[in-house]
């Protein structure tokens, strides 16, 4: 009798453990500026919002393709997609997930002040061929339609029209609609409090689908707070006060490591770090020089490139925990070259000769625009630069900031050169190439989306239409290429593809993921 008691309170004290509430508190230097999942495509706002939202396909641990509500998907045309949705699905609030839903979002990701129009740019339109089927009918044939539709967030189209946000907000005019702050996803987690640049608060969904397939995580809250603060965060992280930060600074790295109860994951990032520059403009924004423009200059452009010591900033600022690079993505993204992989070598003398050949031999002044709260030591590498350039005659006044004005004024094309990180969601070369140097005047959606500089080449838009639609070695070919004129032609300078810690408490486990998105759902607290 005694036996049966002991054995019942012992199952009966496991799932009180069970069922025990598992809290992760997650700092990061920088909050989401909108809850709207088609609004901001940066990472700053994902992170997040992918713990709410879900997509029709989902990345798998290793950042491959998997169901997420779609169980299946196949090309039954050159130009048509079949996406076979998964039943008994419920948003937050209660509303069934069906096939409108799926028709309503993707018509929402195409329109103006959506950020994610890349995504849908080749769609022409999505109908519903019964309430648990979609068809997605792209003009051109997309052969990688399924990595973009993995970024796109599916929304209650009902929940929507109700609240007035049948369009996405827009954030250049600072509006304020109801995504700005609710949520109504069918995700792993549902937002239960929201105050911007203070805390949000996500709670677990009990009824996600994903639970009963993937089972393995048991965190119940996540409680996101940003510490803008590196010194901050850190002490923060040592005493307890929080558990998870998603962006240790380097320089604390080692005593992250050694430190009790403390635990650091590092692995590389699909992310490139650059300088982008306006070549649109007759004369810039924020420069001495009147009545031209020296970035429209390819030896200045050339000049400014060589005049970067990027093995000074790995070692220095970056304490090796940066991969130096001159092309567009790392290895990880389908298209990267090794050959098209090489910096022109750091010159000053060959930097100032430029300079000279321009018309410039006493250089000029340029504002180099920076936040200091996104990319890892952001802040620093644009001081280590702009000491650089000044060596070599380019006086360079550092304008730096939090990453919320910092993209606001960035999209507003308020600069003149700038610092800048992109990651490739879709892990293939078009995203890069079409998002950042395709031109933006009478492109196609999506086209030059964050070409702030105002990159024009007739060469390179016709390889990226080659990009949208070819395949096999055709289309790789035209990557080399596109490669190549990035490599001769200096759009962009290049920096370095960003190395990315994780630290957090010993007793949380969690995959680290080369998006620097943290998967909560597959987080366990011990």
């Amino acid at each position: 009798m005694r036996i049966r008691l002991f054995a019942a309170l012992a199952a009966l004290c496991l799932s009180a453990v069970a069922a025990e509430a598992r809290t992760v508190r997650w700092s990061a230097s920088g909050d989401p500026n909108t809850m709207d999942p088609h609004s901001q495509n940066v990472g700053t706002v994902t992170m997040v919002l992918q713990q709410i939202y879900d997509p029709l396909i989902q990345r798998s641990r290793t950042l491959g393709l998997a169901p997420g509500l779609a169980v299946s998907w196949e090309q039954v045309e050159p130009t048509r997609w079949r996406f076979r949705l998964r039943e008994g699905v419920r948003f937050h609030e209660g509303q069934t997930f069906t096939a409108e839903d799926v028709v309503f979002s993707i018509d929402r990701a195409k329109q103006p002040t959506s950020n994610f129009g890349i995504y849908v740019d080749t769609i022409e339109s999505a109908v519903a061929v019964d309430p648990m089927t979609v068809d997605v009918i792209t003009r051109v044939p997309d052969p990688i339609l399924p990595n973009k539709i993995a970024s796109v967030f599916m929304m209650s189209r009902s929940w929507s029209e109700a609240n007035g946000a049948t369009r996405p907000q827009n954030t250049r005019q600072r509006e304020e609609i109801h995504t700005t702050r609710n949520t109504n996803g069918t995700g792993a987690f549902r937002l239960a409090n929201r105050e911007p640049d203070v805390r949000t608060v996500l709670a677990r969904h009990a009824d996600w689908w994903g639970w009963r397939e993937e089972g393995t995580g048991n965190v119940t809250e996540i409680v996101f707070r940003p510490i803008s603060s590196d010194a901050t965060r850190i002490a923060a992280l040592l005493s307890g006060e929080v558990d998870f930060v998603l962006d240790p600074p380097l320089q604390d790295l080692q005593r992250l490591r050694s430190a009790q109860g403390v635990s650091v994951l590092e692995g590389p990032e699909v992310r490139t770090i650059f300088l982008g520059m306006d070549q649109f403009r007759p004369e810039l924004l924020y420069s001495d020089v009147r009545g031209r423009n020296p970035l429209s200059d390819l030896r200045v452009r050339r000049a400014l490139y060589q005049a970067i010591d990027i093995q000074a900033i790995q070692r220095v600022t970056m304490r090796g925990q940066s991969m130096p690079t001159g092309t567009l993505f790392p290895e990880q993204v389908n298209g990267y070259a090794r050959e098209e992989d090489v910096r022109l070598p750091f010159d000053a003398a060959r930097a100032r000769a430029l300079l000279a050949e321009a018309g410039y031999p006493n250089g000029f002044e340029i504002t180099l625009d920076c936040p200091n709260n996104r990319y890892i030591n952001d802040e620093q590498i644009c001081q280590a630069i702009a000491g650089m350039w000044s060596r070599v005659g380019v006086r360079t006044r550092l304008n730096a900031m939090p990453l919320g004005p910092f993209f606001a004024k960035i999209q507003r094309e308020d600069t003149s050169i700038y610092l800048f990180g992109w990651g490739v969601p879709t892990l293939d070369a078009l995203y890069s190439f079409q998002s950042l140097l395709a031109s933006r005047a009478g492109g196609q959606q999506g086209d030059g989306i964050w070409n702030y500089g105002g990159y024009s080449n007739a060469r390179m838009d016709a390889l990226i239409s080659r990009m949208r639609t070819e395949t096999g070695d055709a289309r790789q070919a035209a990557i080399r290429e596109a490669l190549n004129i990035f490599r001769e032609d200096v759009p962009l300078i290049p920096l370095h593809h960003q190395m990315i810690p994780w630290a957090m408490r010993s007793n949380i486990s969690i995959p680290h993921m080369a998006n620097n998105q943290p998967y909560f759902r597959w987080a366990v607290v011990n």
